[in-house]
């Protein structure tokens, strides 16, 4: 029914909605790229926010970026964007988590968000930065779970449609 009051006008659910899956699925393909490429250095990161055991830190480290980067993708091509909203809803809550911890520790690690490099410092920007992230999520989430928006623009979308 809110859909229909929308319907001349440019920003409706389905819009906000493409808008909010393609800016949150690039992110998350963004940041899975250095993580993907410098495996060695993303594992170093994890274990530097001495969180999980050392035993699952290699493990953590090589699936953690290929999750981001199906999430991401499945995200931008439309293709199970609920599954996908809630996974990285998730993550994004497991994130500041451990970057509340370490802030909150004074430890001096570097965020490992997007670059393996250390050039990431963990600061309180990082926890609000991160945060909107969430909120995008959580966002997408409400939208094509609990109030049913169509998929725009989606790759299964074009297959049917053939």
């Amino acid at each position: 029914m809110g859909q229909d009051r929308q319907k001349g006008h440019w920003l409706t659910y389905a819009n906000a909605a493409l808008v909010a899956r393609i800016v949150l699925g690039c992110v998350f393909i963004y940041a899975s790229l250095d993580k993907i490429r410098h495996p060695e250095l993303f594992a170093e990161a994890v274990y530097n926010y001495q969180l999980s055991p050392e035993v699952a830190v290699n493990l953590v480290a090589l699936w953690l970026p290929w999750l981001e980067l199906l999430s991401g993708a499945l995200l931008v091509l439309g293709v199970w964007v609920r599954g996908s909203s809630l996974i990285l809803s998730a993550l994004m809550l497991v994130f500041l988590a451990a970057l509340g911890i370490n802030l909150a520790r004074g430890l001096d690690v570097h965020c490992g968000c997007f670059t393996t490099q250390g050039s990431d410092p963990l600061t309180i920007f990082t926890l609000f930065r991160d945060s909107l992230f969430l909120v995008l999520a959580l966002f997408l989430f409400w939208l094509y779970q609990i109030k049913r928006v169509p998929v725009r623009f989606s790759l299964t979308g074009i297959f049917r449609r053939n």
